[in-house]
């Protein structure tokens, strides 16, 4: 009996670490791709060569991948801060979450006038911390990450 019980604990201590780090890999995956989308997008309006009149703005379908990559990275984010007990990482993560929703809900309704690259920070940031998170904040015992 002793040896299940044994064997229960190593599997969840394991499977935490798993979920954290496809968590985490997930959360890369989307923000990476957030980037490319973003820096594709001029790309994508030169080939095009549409006038001022008939399509200068980005189709609607190009946009809602904004927000998918938005929603993908919630997600992610929600899930890896729930596994994760350094508030710092926490607050990190929900910070650039929400410059990235403010930055692309401005490109969307042009609320301000930000330079268009600025959306490269926060995302950047998503990133960054996914991979911190990654690398350092790997589950021990009970404990993750811990200031």
């Amino acid at each position: 009996m002793r040896f299940i019980n044994i064997f229960a604990e190593n599997y969840k201590r394991n499977s935490l670490k798993a979920k954290t780090y496809s968590l985490d890999n997930i959360g890369i995956i989307a923000s990476s791709l957030c980037m490319i989308h973003c820096i594709g997008t001029p790309f994508l309006f030169i080939a095009k060569a549409c006038s001022a009149s008939c399509c200068s703005d980005a189709p609607l379908w190009w946009q809602i991948i904004d927000y998918l990559f938005l929603f993908i990275s919630f997600i992610a984010i929600y899930f890896v801060t729930k596994k994760t007990s350094s508030n710092y990482m926490k607050i990190s993560f929900w910070i650039s979450w929400f410059i990235l929703l403010l930055t692309i809900l401005n490109h969307t309704f042009q609320i301000y006038d930000v330079h268009k690259n600025f959306i490269y920070i926060p995302a950047s940031a998503v990133i960054i911390l996914h991979f911190y998170n990654l690398r350092f904040c790997k589950c021990s015992k009970d404990s993750c990450c811990i200031d």
